[in-house]
């Protein structure tokens, strides 16, 4: 077990050695940044702008409907989904797709690596990476707690539910990776499919109530926006962990069917 463990720490080790030994991490992590910093600054602006107007016109109502964590919290970590299912697939797209591309993969492949030391090494590796991005923009709730009365449990919520998308998202990456080796194409397929899990619940309102109640089931973002309003419940886990374990399989599966061919 410890022997287990070592060898995907390592092969997740080389997976982030692998980003920073290239632009890749510098720009996505600075690009990151600055997006999330500007939807930041942005909504809690807006959120100061609308404390003044209220206490200008002496509008207690108004001043007692403004909340940090539904004003600036929620909005944030929403904008922050959108911008992790543009910048996953470019992150992942090269995690297999490479390999294949520069003739390594076959001597991954013939290593006494098993499949899913790969898969796991390379799944730790590219959502450690991700997850750094996310810790991060952890400056940002620590600007609102040092300076307002954010409620810390919603917080955390809505960050904890951010982590799980990104599993899953870095999980689907990794799997259209291992389908080719044009790193493009992984990249565009990997959108499409985060797409669709991100806009399938659109039409439950109009194709029927049970049709309906599966589409919001199957959505991400149906669970996470429950998980950024502070309901954490283990229907939304479950979700989140069964996704990221399909989409790690079917990647097993692949990468296995390559070995023997």
């Amino acid at each position: 077990m410890i022997v287990l463990v070592r060898v995907i720490g390592v092969i997740a080790g080389k997976e982030i050695r692998s980003f920073f030994v290239s632009p890749i991490a510098y720009v996505s992590l600075t690009g990151f940044l600055l997006v999330s910093g500007w939807f930041f600054f942005n909504l809690l602006f807006r959120f100061d702008h609308l404390v003044t107007l209220y206490s200008g016109l002496q509008n207690s109502q108004g001043l007692q409907s403004l909340n940090l964590n539904e004003q600036v919290i929620a909005p944030l970590l929403h904008n922050l989904a959108i911008v992790l299912l543009i910048m996953v697939p470019i992150m992942t797209m090269r995690s297999f797709a490479e390999e294949k591309r520069t003739g390594t993969y076959e001597l991954l492949l013939t290593s006494p690596l098993t499949v899913p030391q790969i898969v796991l090494g390379k799944f730790l590796g590219c959502l450690t990476f991700v997850w750094l991005m996310i810790l991060l923009t952890g400056i940002y709730p620590a600007i609102l707690l040092l300076y307002g009365n954010p409620e810390v449990g919603v917080l955390a919520a809505g960050y904890l539910g951010l982590y799980f998308l990104a599993a899953v998202f870095v999980s689907v990456g990794l799997l259209t990776s291992s389908l080719t080796e044009n790193q493009i194409i992984a990249a565009v397929l990997c959108f499409v499919i985060l797409l669709l899990l991100y806009l399938l619940a659109w039409p439950a309102e109009t194709i029927g109530p049970r049709p309906g109640k599966i589409l919001k089931y199957l959505s991400v973002i149906e669970h996470y926006g429950e998980m950024v309003k502070g309901l954490i419940d283990t229907q939304g886990i479950v979700y989140f962990l069964s996704l990221a374990f399909f989409s790690l399989f079917l990647t097993h599966r692949s990468v296995e069917a390559s070995r023997w061919r």
